[in-house]
């Protein structure tokens, strides 16, 4: 089935890796993508000591998407491109009982990874593969395509008031 966690609220990507933690507390092998995240998150150092999870290589540090000159992002682009079809060539083997794409959403959105490619991976994912997508703004094809949307909604974010992103919080 496919789960997406949407919405412009906190927490998209730690329900998607608490889903993966379960998995793999249940002996599935999960792989997890991520796509506008860099390496220096909390639950990112925390998930590659898990047994049975793996963890597809990302940028040490990146800008955010708004931040990014135009040439910047073509060739982060380039490089969701590349990172889709490596996270392709693992599901191919079949081996895996969950994929996570973390911010594959918002990539679509931005324009960074074409929709057209997540929909064909989706298309090519074995039955008893559990799939779980998140970030902002899902394309109406992938919610189409949905079996779970769960939408976190901000009511209140400290971000609003100026309070930096802290260490083990949101990062």
């Amino acid at each position: 089935m496919i789960h997406i966690y949407c919405g412009d609220g906190k927490g998209k990507t730690t329900c998607a890796f608490g889903l993966a933690l379960r998995a793999a507390g249940r002996g599935r092998k999960v792989l997890i993508t991520q796509f506008l995240k860099s390496g220096d998150s909390g639950e990112r150092v925390a998930m590659a000591h898990v047994p049975g999870v793996t963890l597809l290589e990302v940028p040490e540090r990146m800008k955010f998407t708004f931040r990014m000159t135009e040439e910047e992002k073509v060739s982060f682009g380039a490089r969701m491109k590349a990172l889709l079809e490596q996270t392709r060539a693992v599901v191919e083997k079949g081996e895996l009982g969950m994929l996570v794409m973390d911010e594959c959403c918002a990539a679509v959105a931005k324009g960074l990874l074409p929709l057209a490619d997540v929909l064909s991976l989706l298309d090519s994912v074995p039955e008893d593969l559990e799939v779980i997508i998140t970030g902002r703004n899902p394309d109406p094809a992938l919610v189409e395509r949905a079996d779970y949307i769960t939408e976190m909604k901000k009511i209140r974010h400290p971000f609003d008031k100026g309070v930096a992103a802290r260490k083990g919080i949101e990062w």
